[in-house]
């Protein structure tokens, strides 16, 4: 087998692996398990050595959280999800070779015996630094345990690791006011030991590796992505944490702590290998040792870095494992214009479409894949999806299928006739069918899934049109022998279908194969004219998909509407009245009337903007996360409020000195809090 000029004899695929706290939706199926799953497919087809390893995650704080929640342990939270995510997958036709979770014990052992292969070899580098803990609970808060005001953006709700409001990347020790999330107390500094991955020693090999050797092969998302890295300069990661939940580090010195999920979930892949080969009595190694075998991940967007910087470096320094081929990572998938939020309910959830669609797995895997992120956040909306099945899928493929099998029963009672001579015509379709195997391949080996599902369909719209043009319903009368050239080509148009079809629509595959009577052949009998021979008997026809009615659809877009509604009425809730201050603490804050000189947006980034304010004392920057509803150019004049003696803090490079108020409504719009008449800069704000 070849790729990019090179053998292999072997590809192991990877899909990240979902974490176990929530069922599956469609953007994970659009951005991740659906394209891997037709590229495994059409490799099986093609017969080649393929492994699709999937699983889920089951370790990490979100899990802990949930279990807290609920009151249950994190084990029954994972129990509960594994089997859920699991199920739905196999029944939408996901093909995992195994699905196994980074629960099981074979997963731990694996994790800790690559942890301590690193260890043994010297390539941790071991630090003591303050972390925040909890004296009430006595444990080690991990960041998402940690809550307070962003810096940046003056969101009161904000993670020690991110701010969902503004999106900004965050640290523990940049929070205003931090807070426990166990107890609700401020949290105090304690020494805690770690150990970290020295990302920056690995700097060269991956530039050289990522920037020089993949640029023409890689999705420009992906080597983007990953040459901004590079050249913002990595630096080491803790591969450790203080938490209870996990793989515990393999250390004496180690109790109480467990592997990162970043540095533990990607062997997840690994150790799901070998559960796959104990199971099938095979040999794990090849599929990950040997350098003849592809190894490829897909994943979002979200997770690229983990899975071409970080999980290839673990990788390279252990030794003895091969690195990945191709990271061929999507963007996001939306629903109905609109971000998918879990928190929200707002996402259509895999089991529930299951429960609700009977029958109609492949009709999801049409739509999600004809709109597949592939370069781009794509849309999912359900009046697209009904147009999709009622004027592709069934008037153009199941049209096709139905009108060849109902004439070739009506004419010939159900057997395949004898062609006769060929016309023109004729020979051009025959010709045309030949190509669509190469065609449909090289989209897909080239991971343009879009492509090549429309090249699947353009075989179908051939055999319409060719049906179409022939019109073997008025040539029965005085030209039996030609309707049976015309019919025995459609048919061998249907029997290519079953194969072609099948990575993309694996259910309405073995129906058309079925009713054919024939099984689904391989991809290289793809393209051949005689799949069928004259005298086969068919069996009895039936239609490959249904029309969906409006009333079906207007019950899914009204159940989306009264989730909105019922998460508009959530938002409306005004807060409450935060806790009394003393009147010294509020003498303290200094807010002056100020003008904003210049105003330009921060590079590589979506919110922020880098303001020059005039504050009457002084001319100062400020960074603010307005950019997503304020065009620089609009705002310079405005005047606004400034906090002045806020302590200065670096953003993005940016010293920061100071910070503009804003008000914001339900929906998250901002505005400037500003004199309702022009006052002298420097005026004070009492």
């Amino acid at each position: 087998m070849k790729d990019n000029d090179r053998w292999y004899k072997r590809t192991t695929v990877t899909s990240a692996l979902p974490y176990a706290n929530g069922p599956i939706h469609i953007g994970h199926l659009a951005g991740v398990y659906l394209p891997a799953d037709i590229y495994v497919r059409y490799l099986r087809s093609k017969g080649e050595d393929v492994i699709y390893i999937g699983g889920s995650d089951e370790h990490g704080v979100p899990i802990t959280i949930k279990a807290r929640n609920e009151g249950v342990t994190p084990q029954q939270i994972v129990d509960k999800y594994h089997e859920m995510i699991k199920k739905a997958f196999a029944d939408f036709g996901i093909s995992f070779d195994v699905y196994s979770r980074t629960s099981a014990p074979i997963h731990h052992e694996t994790a800790a015996e690559f942890f301590k292969t690193l260890y043994d070899k010297g390539e941790f580098i071991e630090k003591t630094s303050l972390q925040y803990y909890d004296e009430e609970n006595k444990v080690f808060l991990a960041d998402r345990y940690i809550t307070g005001t962003c810096p940046h953006c003056g969101y009161e709700k904000a993670y020690g690791d991110q701010c969902e409001n503004c999106g900004t990347s965050l640290s523990p020790t940049e929070l205003i006011k931090p807070k426990s999330a166990l107890s609700g107390a401020i949290p105090i500094k304690k020494e805690t030991k770690h150990w970290y991955l020295p990302l920056d020693k690995y700097q060269g090999w991956l530039r050289e590796w990522i920037i020089e050797g993949h640029k023409a092969d890689w999705k420009p998302n992906v080597y983007g992505q990953c040459k901004s890295w590079i050249d913002l300069g990595l630096k080491p990661r803790a591969v450790t944490r203080d938490l209870d939940w996990g793989v515990k580090v393999p250390l004496e010195e180690a109790e109480g702590k467990v592997l990162y999920v970043w540095f533990d979930a990607p062997i997840g892949y690994i150790s799901a290998t070998k559960e796959w080969a104990k199971e099938k009595g095979k040999d794990w190694k090849p599929y990950w040792k040997d350098k003849d075998t592809r190894l490829i991940h897909f994943i979002g967007k979200d997770n690229i870095v983990f899975h071409c910087i970080m999980f290839p470096s673990m990788l390279k320094q252990e030794g003895s494992y091969i690195v990945p081929d191709n990271v061929p990572a999507f963007e996001f998938m939306n629903l109905e214009n609109d971000k998918i939020s879990t928190s929200r309910n707002w996402a259509v959830w895999l089991h529930v479409y299951l429960e609700e669609f009977p029958g109609k797995q492949d009709v999801l895997r049409y739509v999600l894949t004809t709109n597949a992120p592939e370069t781009k956040d794509n849309d999912f909306t359900w009046r697209d999806f009904q147009a999709r099945n009622n004027n592709e899928l069934l008037a153009i493929l199941g049209n096709f299928v139905n009108r060849t099998l109902v004439l070739t029963q009506k004419y010939f009672d159900g057997k395949v006739p004898e062609p006769g001579a060929f016309t023109d015509n004729d020979q051009r379709v025959l010709h045309e069918i030949k190509q669509f195997p190469e065609k449909i391949g090289n989209a897909l080996d080239n991971f343009r899934f879009r492509e090549a599902l429309t090249e699947m369909m353009n075989l179908a719209r051939l055999g319409n049109k060719y049906l179409t043009d022939s019109e073997p319903w008025k040539l029965i009368k005085t030209d039996e022998a030609s309707v049976k050239t015309i019919l025995n080509i459609s048919l061998q148009i249907c029997a290519n279908l079953t194969i072609l079809a099948e990575p993309f629509l694996p259910f309405s595959s073995i129906k058309l194969a079925k009713m054919l009577d024939i099984p689904v052949h391989k991809w290289n009998d793809a393209g051949r004219t005689d799949l069928l021979v004259p005298g086969h008997q068919l069996n009895k026809p039936s239609f490959l998909f249904e029309k969906i009615e409006d009333d079906v659809i207007e019950k899914q877009v009204q159940k989306l509407l009264e989730t909105k509604q019922e998460n508009e009425a959530k938002e409306e809730t005004i807060s409450p009245a935060k806790e009394n201050i003393a009147f010294d603490d509020w003498i303290k804050m200094d807010v002056r009337i100020g003008t904003i000189l210049e105003a330009e947006k921060v590079a590589k980034t979506k919110k922020l903007l880098k303001l020059v304010v005039d504050t009457g004392i002084d001319k100062r920057t400020v960074v603010s996360g307005i950019a997503e509803q304020y065009q620089p150019e609009d705002i310079i004049g405005k005047q606004v409020c400034i906090l002045v003696n806020l302590a200065s803090r670096k953003l993005k490079g940016i010293e920061s000195q100071g910070m503009i108020l804003m008000a914001e409504d339900k929906d998250g719009r901002l505005s400037f809090i500003s004199p309702d008449d022009v006052f002298s800069n420097g005026s004070e704000v009492r």
